[in-house]
């Protein structure tokens, strides 16, 4: 909670600017200068800051990672009023979930993750900036997966902020593609592709994948969506989905991979529970393993036909999975 506090007063950054004593970043944070200076003690303790001269401190070069510009964007992770250090305080209701079954975030503040995100601009805003980070790196890997050959129109479903069709469609020139997203998070990347120049490559549709989709396509891409939900509903997408491929089309999902051969330990790798239990939490939905998916699948009418893994990420800390999908007849 200490670098959480850090990360949400900016306090790397106004170091960056000059304030170095605790008088001086309670000037510039708006805290108690004596809680503020205990607060920096304790993350000079752990290493987080150097004391460099008598109260006066610094980062270290772990305290560096909580600067606002870092590209890996860990202080965006942690602020707790950033949407995932906020989300992440539904933990102290982990008791409730885990009795009920249900997520905590909506116990706490009243509304689904989904809701919330849709009805307060700047949470919607700063979920986008870290979907997108260091997005290209991450989406090169995956588009590099497979051949992508004889497709020609890609639907995107729950898509934003839109970076891995931007993706799709720069690698591949003779590809259109189509997002389709809620209201609020579509209108965000509508203008994101029109400021990257590629309106006219792609459509960005506001809807609901619990409905028909609006267009149907040759390949249909779940990128890191169904983890989100429990079985019913995700069951529920990929029917919606297989009902809009078109004749001899694909489904492809991108998902969190499964880190070991051997389905009885693979759970037990420390990201993959820790990405199951923010889903508990945040949202009620599920890491699945690849038993699971299969499970999955065939409950909507659909059978793997391929499934790539793992898909190492240069960014983030666990690998991806890449999973097509085809219609039972």
């Amino acid at each position: 909670m200490s670098l959480r506090v850090a990360a949400t007063l900016r306090l790397v950054d106004h170091m960056a600017a000059g304030a170095h004593t605790p008088g001086e970043l309670a000037r510039a944070t708006g805290a108690d200068a004596e809680a503020l200076h205990r607060l920096v003690r304790h993350l000079t303790a752990v290493g987080v800051f150097e004391e460099i001269a008598p109260r006066r401190f610094g980062p270290t070069g772990l305290g560096l990672l909580l600067a606002d510009g870092h590209p890996l964007q860990q202080r965006s992770w942690l602020a707790l009023d950033q949407i995932i250090g906020r989300a992440d305080l539904a933990f102290t209701r982990l008791l409730e979930a885990v009795r009920t079954g249900r997520p905590s975030y909506e116990a706490l503040y009243g509304r689904p993750f989904w809701d919330d995100l849709s009805a307060d601009p700047g949470l919607g805003e700063s979920f986008d900036a870290l979907m997108a980070t260091e997005e290209e790196a991450v989406d090169e890997g995956f588009i590099a997966t497979r051949d992508w050959s004889g497709v020609r129109h890609v639907l995107d479903v729950g898509g934003a902020p839109g970076g891995l069709i931007q993706s799709i469609v720069r690698a591949l020139p003779g590809v259109r593609g189509t997002l389709l997203d809620l209201p609020s998070p579509a209108d965000r990347a509508r203008a994101r592709i029109a400021g990257r120049g590629l309106s006219d490559r792609i459509d960005v549709v506001g809807g609901d994948f619990f409905d028909e989709l609006p267009v149907t396509a040759d390949l249909v891409l779940l990128s890191m969506v169904l983890l989100n939900w429990q079985d019913d509903e995700a069951r529920r997408i990929l029917e919606r989905c297989r009902d809009a491929l078109e004749p001899g089309g694909t489904l492809i999902l991108r998902e969190r991979a499964e880190p070991s051969p051997d389905e009885t330990t693979s759970t037990a790798d420390l990201h993959f529970s820790l990405l199951d239990m923010r889903m508990l939490v945040f949202l009620g939905g599920r890491v699945r393993t690849t038993a699971e998916w299969r499970e999955l699948a065939a409950s909507a009418g659909l059978a793997i036909t391929s499934l790539v893994t793992p898909i190492t990420s240069p960014v983030v800390p666990f690998d991806f999975c890449l999973i097509e999908m085809t219609p039972v007849d």
